[in-house]
């Protein structure tokens, strides 16, 4: 037989960036340069995992946000408890997101899931102005945690579509977001239930992960 040809006499399966390539047989033959060709096709272009870490205090509407971003069904959430994760895939990116209950009880938990973080997005309810200091107590915690130094973080001011919101310069005056000097940062109005400006924080993620 001519050389650059290989012949298979079982079932041979190949894993390649978790796909598969089953080759059949007995006696397949294909071309080596063939294979070579479908192996590189596969090893192309693969996406760039991130781990997105999704805090805020409860009812804040992380999971509405996650599942928004998933283009999946928001008519029925209910509080998370432990915590959720789903990949969405964007502009050559994987990003795994956690999102953590946010309870009282649940948030001294919350450093269990610190380690690899890329991104920290944190989650506050606009409309609801006496958790407003709460709410800053906890950020503020979280950006002196050594496993976060440096990890850039974008601040969803959620339910912008209340009538009594307040406003997202408001509340970036309010917590001293622009005191942050150790990372990049952005706060982002947005409405989790209508899907309004949802899609522009997880924009300026991407462009700021590219950097």
């Amino acid at each position: 037989m001519g050389e650059g040809c290989v012949i298979f006499k079982r079932l041979i399966y190949i894993s390649v960036v978790g796909s598969l390539v089953l080759l059949s047989a007995p006696f397949l033959l294909i071309s080596s340069m063939g294979l070579l060709s479908i192996l590189r096709k596969l090893k192309s272009s693969p996406d760039r995992e991130l781990r997105i870490l999704l805090l805020g205090l409860d009812n804040a509407g992380k999971t509405t946000i996650l599942k928004s971003l998933a283009s999946e069904d928001i008519s029925t959430i209910t509080p998370t408890q432990g915590f959720n994760i789903k990949s969405v895939q964007t502009d050559g990116f994987k990003l795994n997101v956690w999102d953590i209950g946010g309870q009282r009880k649940i948030r001294p938990y919350w450093s269990n899931y610190f380690d690899n973080t890329d991104v920290l997005i944190y989650v506050i309810d606009s409309g609801d102005k006496s958790r407003f200091e709460e709410t800053g107590n906890e950020l503020q915690e979280l950006l002196f945690e050594d496993k976060l130094v440096g990890v850039p973080i974008l601040v969803y001011a959620n339910k912008q579509d209340l009538i009594n919101s307040a406003a997202a310069s408001e509340i970036a005056t309010g917590l001293n977001l622009h005191t942050i000097k150790d990372r990049v940062w952005q706060i982002q109005a947005c409405s989790a239930t209508s899907g309004e400006g949802v899609r522009d924080g997880m924009e300026w993620v991407i462009k700021n992960i590219r950097k």
